[in-house]
């Protein structure tokens, strides 16, 4: 638990760690005054490319939390941010809904949905067949393929909806590929993304989060504090299972309160 003092900033992630579909995880808020009281920053980190950092600002106020946007850096952000300086000049097919085409324009990148020169595929909501046959035409003919992150499922109130992991999985069904690049927890491009934002190193750092194989992977893999909380996708039974081991636990966010 003493690592916790050396903690300069929590990289939070949303879906499940601080909320749960629209419902606020009892004392998240309080997690929130906690860090600040105490010296510390926070960033959110999601992978949930559906919506963009402006959406969240509008979601966390309504459930009682103001943040400035740089306070939320999305996998869809960081995805555009890094494509616009691997991919310089490409026009992109994306497979996204507005909030992600949005995050999109912004990083200067041109979409172009009928003679694109890669593609960048996101958790897309609006998701139909049109879109699945596109997608599946343009990855088959070879172009770079770009995917926000690797969620199979995005957790709910009532349960799970299926997440980018579902998509990448019917995309390679067909077009016998997976993309080149995934951005999101636990790869490196988001964790570059977020170093850069907070100005911090990883040992600086921690990173919490509901899911083995995305948020705890991501603390692993890069060298920083790992915390798992119990609020959202891993269940007990999972986490025992697992081959990845976190290096704390706790019930939800504010169970942390005592110790920082």
């Amino acid at each position: 638990m003493k690592r916790l003092e050396n903690v300069k900033c929590f990289l939070l992630d949303m879906d499940g760690t601080f909320y749960l579909g629209g419902k606020l995880i009892e004392g998240s808020v309080d997690f929130i005054r906690k860090v600040q009281e105490t010296g510390r920053d926070f960033l959110f980190l999601t992978n949930n490319s559906s919506h963009n950092a402006r959406f969240y600002v509008e979601k966390l106020k309504k459930m009682g939390l103001e943040v400035e946007r740089k306070k939320i850096l999305t996998s869809g952000e960081a995805t555009a941010n890094l494509v616009s300086v691997r991919y310089p000049d490409k026009k992109a097919f994306v497979l996204g809904n507005e909030f992600l085409m949005e995050e999109i324009r912004e990083a200067g990148i041109t979409i172009d949905q009928e003679n694109p020169d890669m593609v960048i595929i996101g958790y897309d909501t609006t998701l139909d067949y049109k879109k699945m046959t596109d997608v599946c035409d343009f990855v088959r003919a070879g172009l770079p393929y770009v995917a926000t992150h690797p969620d199979f499922n995005c957790p709910t109130e009532t349960g799970f909806a299926p997440d980018i992991g579902a998509i990448i999985e019917f995309i390679n069904a067909s077009a016998f590929r997976r993309p080149e690049l995934i951005v999101g927890k636990p790869n490196r491009g988001i964790v570059d993304a977020a170093l850069n934002r907070t100005g911090l190193a990883e040992k600086d750092l921690a990173m919490v989060g509901d899911r083995l194989y995305t948020d705890i992977e991501t603390g692993l893999q890069n060298g920083i504090l790992s915390i798992l909380v119990m609020s959202g996708e891993t269940t007990e039974e999972m986490r025992k299972a697992s081959s990845t081991h976190p290096d704390l636990v706790f019930g939800r966010l504010s169970d942390m309160n005592g110790y920082l």
